[in-house]
């Protein structure tokens, strides 16, 4: 099988495709030939060695994937050869096949096409997981989404919507504010030319959110912070922009949390309750309330510069490659 492999850790124009042997599926492990494997900003810095996860080179990044089961390894009885799947590994998607643990398998949706089954699992798992289970948001809150155009950010907007928040997109020009729009945002921040802190707080009444989703970091964690309502729920997603050094008696002020929020470490830890939340995310797309943006698709020979586009922020939603 063919595999864009990151041999030394740098650049990813550094990622060779090559030729390698077709894993075997172990006890409990699923072999899926890929039809579709997502681009998420962990991949850019998993390659660079700065991602919290670090695996040896060489390596091939992405976590997203469907496709079809090829053979099953012993105990797996939920999945069979030729069944369609998606599913979630800590990386090896960038390939024609991956080994995938059985827990982390999922007969996809006949109404699901492959891109959009591995475009679902990590942006709505992360973001119904931050919402639901750790900020626990409530009908008629109000929640902020900074990098809201991006895949999970997008995600945090329409299922906010659906959970009855009161929705403020932030994101970094109006083109991809114009897109949360689409996606039900109720109103909107371009935190290139607005003060945030300042633009939240005048959306709001002066109350502030009560809960902020940041999968961005830098700067704009502090803003949005002093932006919270009493009680309020910083939701930490990650940090492209930086990890920000947070004054530690702002919570106290606010009587606020900070929170953490990893959903691939509780899709592994909690696996029963990650495939509760999944089975009713199914639910809504098969009801019509999330609709997956696919910015773009890449062959697996573009999968390097997929990854470039990722790291220079010209993705609005998803991004997909193809093998």
């Amino acid at each position: 099988m063919r595999a864009l492999l990151c041999k030394e850790l740098g650049h990813p124009s550094n990622m060779v495709l090559e030729d390698v042997p077709s894993p075997v599926p172990g006890k409990k492990e699923v072999l899926v030939s890929i039809k579709a494997c997502s681009v998420n900003f962990p991949d850019t810095l998993m390659v660079q060695g700065l991602y919290q996860f670090k695996p040896e080179p060489p390596f091939s990044p992405g976590s997203d994937v469907a496709g079809v089961v090829k053979a099953v390894g012993e105990g797996v009885k939920h999945v069979k050869p030729g069944d369609d799947v998606f599913g979630l590994v800590p990386y090896g998607g960038f390939a024609e096949e991956v080994l995938v643990p059985a827990n982390s398998v999922f007969p996809k949706p006949p109404m699901m096409d492959y891109k959009v089954a591995a475009s679902f699992m990590m942006a709505y798992g992360t973001s119904y997981h931050a919402l639901k289970d750790r900020a626990k948001l409530k009908e008629g809150e109000t929640l902020v989404v900074l990098g809201a155009s991006g895949g999970v950010g997008l995600a945090a907007v329409e299922l906010g919507k659906i959970m009855g928040a009161w929705v403020i997109a932030a994101a970094s020009s109006d083109e991809k504010l114009d897109l949360c729009k689409q996606y039900g945002a109720d109103a909107t921040i371009n935190y290139t030319n607005e003060d945030l802190k300042k633009r939240i707080k005048e959306l709001t009444d002066g109350k502030g959110a009560n809960v902020v989703y940041d999968p961005v970091g830098g700067s704009h964690t502090e803003a949005a912070l002093r932006a919270t309502a009493w009680e309020g729920r910083l939701l930490i997603v990650g940090f492209p922009a930086g990890i920000a050094k947070i004054p530690m008696n702002l919570p106290l002020l606010k009587g606020c949390q900070i929170m953490g929020v990893f959903w691939g470490s509780f899709a592994m830890q909690f696996p029963n309750d990650n495939m509760q939340n999944t089975l009713e995310l199914i639910t809504m797309y098969g009801e019509g309330k999330l609709k997956p943006y696919i910015h773009k698709t890449y062959s697996l020979e573009e999968g390097s510069q997929a990854l470039i586009d990722m790291m220079n922020r010209k993705v609005k939603g998803k991004v997909v490659i193809e093998p």
